[in-house]
This record gives C-alpha cells, structure tokens and sequence, in this order.
C-alpha cells in the first residue's frame, strides 16, 4: 500500500516502514518538534465554568 508523506508530501510504503505515515525518521522528528512548538493546536470549545465566568 502506498501512501504520501504528510511532511514532504513524497511517496512512500505502509508494509515495512518503521516510520509510517511518514517516509523517514526525519520526517517524523519535523512533525514532533511542531507539536512541542505549538505550531499545531486542537481547538475547543470553552468549558461551561469557562463560559459563565467569560459572561
């Protein structure tokens, strides 16, 4: 099964690829270091103690 790389966006492998989805170690490192950065975020809604003090 082939699958693109969400990193480099190059085509890779499933079966045998310690690094799935991504094509390489490094790609995967990238992807961590932007996660720990807080280049990406889940967003949420607000709780409802949140939302009764914000009022």
């Amino acid at each position: 099964m082939q699958l693109t790389c969400p990193m480099c966006k190059e085509k890779t492998t499933w079966k045998e690829n310690p690094w799935r989805p991504f094509c390489s170690e490094r790609c995967k490192l990238i992807d961590l270091g932007k996660w720990v950065l807080e280049e990406y975020k889940i967003h949420e809604e607000p709780a409802e103690e949140e939302k009764r003090e914000g009022t």
